[in-house]
């Protein structure tokens, strides 16, 4: 019987772009994120009953839902 034999090729070369320099200048600078910070509420059952069916109709989240409210509510920007 004889035994397979597999090959495995050589290591993959990178290949730097042709000015590595040039590459780095032209990025697009990405801005930073703001921070996020939790914010833990109790509410009503009631209350959270018709917040999540109303979201849960609309395919929205409740979070993105709470904070579009505060954000109508506080940013004054």
């Amino acid at each position: 019987m004889t035994a397979k034999k597999i090959s495995i090729g050589g290591r993959p070369s990178k290949q730097l772009p042709a000015d590595s320099q040039q590459w780095v200048d032209d990025r697009e600078a990405q801005p930073e994120k703001e921070k996020m910070k939790r914010l833990t509420i109790d509410v009503s059952e009631s209350l959270h009953r018709l917040i999540k069916t109303d979201c849960a109709q609309r395919g929205v989240k409740i979070a993105d839902e709470v904070r579009a409210m505060l954000l109508q509510k506080y940013d004054k920007s």
